[in-house]
């Protein structure tokens, strides 16, 4: 049969486990689509049909022998470019570390594989994940397949587009500040970041460590809570990696409805500079959720209002740190090496070339907030605005059970828009960055379409270790949502015929 590509990853894994679909067939289909649409949308930055096709027959083979397989197993699957892998190039969306393939898997790929997921390929994303559209990347900016224009949001654009588009049915990409639930909701899929420690670290270069998280992306909830059970759990290999059962995700996802749930709508994230469409969605979504059972407060999370200037010191001291090692001399990018010139002057010329604009921006204020005589004024102070976030989300949580706010202020913007102007575009990550500075679970489920026909998203946050909440809601919520439309939100975008 013909593999339906708009079809969940769930129900194309029903069909696998059936015997009606082969995963070779998916994958060939998944493939022709990626090479059909990928020189105009510019998501992967890297496919080895041949590997993904003998993936795919060995599970076919092993499904055909009887084997008990994954509940994904024979899925191909997108991973973003940050993430090791020993069979394709991990770039970092860098000129640093173009052609670099790394000696081993990251954590998350290991899993991929573990459980007969088909790795199809690496997707596009800011340099070092720095960026809030997947604009800064040395292979040129991934585009929305919503609207060509504009962008996929970042810094996981390419995961996000790769799964909106119709190439793969699932992704996995790393959320800083939102880089997975930011281009979720500018795309209209489903991006998630665990709780900070329940998806392993390991092999997902590092940005700002205190605040990487790897995470799923997905077109629904139930795609979404398949995969982290996957790649979530215990790792010895992450200092950060929590030594508990993952939970029962999918059960989550197919909840009824809401009833006993007590949702708080977040005072701060809304009002002035958000787009009236992206409040008009929002309120419309808290409405269902109401209608679903759950009872809908007001909470007030005051430390918010700072949590964009704190992070934006915090993430850019700890980047510094990271990216310190990529300086020509032990692997990646090598400028000026011809026997002339001193081991300092080739670092100076390799970082100069290596790294783009964004990147060294960050690093020099990094640095700087790091410098002897301003790191008690900058990082610390900042650092103590992060335990008053943490500290705001733990007397919401002893109110309520989650917490909602939009995803972003405005729907996705045009390609080169924000380029010239970094505040306006860190403000992308207004909404994002709070759960990022505390830990805690939060996601981007699609809450409907602009006046203009573009997605935008409703942000659920719970408290650490409760990720099967996120699910429940986002299930409900899309659940209701369908009932409305007669179909998922990505059906509207099934019927657009996408170019550039």
């Amino acid at each position: 049969m013909t593999p339906n590509l708009t079809a969940s990853a769930a129900e194309l894994a029903r069909l696998m486990a059936a015997g009606e679909l082969t995963s070779e067939v998916l994958t060939r289909s998944c493939l022709a689509r990626i090479e059909q649409l990928n020189p105009a949308l510019n998501v992967f930055l890297s496919v080895d049909a041949e590997s993904a096709l003998a993936q795919a027959r060995d599970i076919d083979a092993r499904r055909a022998a009887g084997e008990k397989l994954g509940p994904l197993a024979g899925i191909p699957i997108g991973v973003k470019d940050n993430f090791c892998t020993t069979d394709f190039p991990t770039t970092c969306g860098s000129r640093m570390l173009q052609g670099w393939t790394p000696p081993y898997d990251s954590t998350v790929v290991g899993k991929l594989r573990a459980a007969g997921l088909v790795i199809v390929g690496k997707t596009n994303m800011d340099e070092f994940a720095m960026g809030s559209s997947t604009e800064t990347s040395f292979y040129g900016p991934t585009r929305n397949p919503w609207d060509t224009e504009r962008i996929p949001g970042g810094s996981g654009g390419g995961s996000a587009a790769a799964v909106a588009s119709f190439m793969v049915p699932l992704a996995v990409g790393s959320d800083t500040g939102g880089s997975i639930r930011q281009p979720g909701s500018v795309t209209g899929t489903v991006g998630v970041k665990p709780t900070y420690g329940g998806v392993s670290r390991y092999g997902l270069v590092a940005m700002a460590s205190s605040l990487d998280q790897p995470g799923p992306c997905a077109r629904t909830a139930l795609d979404a809570a398949m995969l982290q059970e996957i790649i979530g759990g215990y790792d010895r290999h992450d200092s950060a990696s929590i030594d508990q059962p993952v939970g029962d995700l999918t059960g989550a996802a197919s909840a009824a409805d809401l009833s006993g749930l007590r949702v708080g709508v977040v005072t701060e994230l809304g009002g002035e500079g958000y787009e009236p469409d992206v409040l008009a969605r929002f309120d419309e979504a808290v409405d269902l959720l109401r209608a679903a059972g759950a009872e809908v407060v007001e909470v007030s999370c005051p430390s918010f209002r700072y949590a964009l200037p704190a992070y934006y010191l915090i993430q850019p001291a700890e980047l510094s740190s990271n990216l310190a090692r990529f300086d020509g001399m032990r692997y990646g990018h090598r400028a000026g090496d011809d026997g002339t010139r001193s081991a300092e002057e080739v670092m100076n010329l390799t970082r100069d070339e290596g790294f783009g604009k964004e990147a060294k921006r960050r690093i020099i204020i990094g640095t700087y907030a790091l410098s002897a005589g301003y790191y008690d004024a900058y990082y610390g102070s900042a650092q103590k605005v992060r335990t008053l976030i943490q500290q705001d989300f733990d007397r919401a949580f002893e109110a309520v059970d989650v917490l909602v706010s939009p995803t972003t202020p405005t729907v996705a913007f045009k390609i080169g828009e924000r380029m010239a102007d970094p505040m306006s575009m860190y403000m992308a990550d207004l909404c994002t960055i709070p759960s990022n500075m505390a830990g805690n679970a939060s996601a981007s489920f699609p809450a409907g379409l602009s006046e203009d026909g573009l997605p935008v998203g409703l942000q659920v946050m719970a408290p650490p270790m409760a990720d099967e909440r996120l699910y429940r809601v986002g299930g409900v919520l899309e659940r209701a949502l369908e009932q409305q439309w007669g179909a998922p939100l990505l059906a509207r975008l099934a019927e657009k015929e996408i170019s550039a």
